[in-house]
């Protein structure tokens, strides 16, 4: 590998969206960081009959390729705020 090369990982996800008192909001959990897309995988399946995973379907996992070294966030954020109108 040379120096413009990054070694790509594997982020797991499980997400879905929570409905309690408070309103609907985004649960997002990053499971792990691994090193090939198959040991992702075997996680999920490790996991999907594991109490609280079993209650959502398993497409709420995610398995996202990353890169090392990388900037995700390097021109910032905005933070967007919804108000609902009666």
């Amino acid at each position: 590998m040379n120096k413009t090369e990054s070694k790509a990982v594997y982020a797991l996800w499980h997400s879905y969206e929570l409905v309690d008192g408070d309103g609907p909001r985004d649960e997002d959990k990053l499971i792990g960081i691994f090193s090939t897309r198959e040991n992702a995988q075997n996680t999920i399946e490790l996991l999907k009959n594991k109490e609280g995973f079993r209650d959502h379907p398993v497409s709420c996992f995610s398995i996202d390729p990353m890169k090392l070294d990388r900037i995700g966030w390097a021109d910032g954020f905005t933070t967007v705020r919804w108000t609902e109108q009666p």
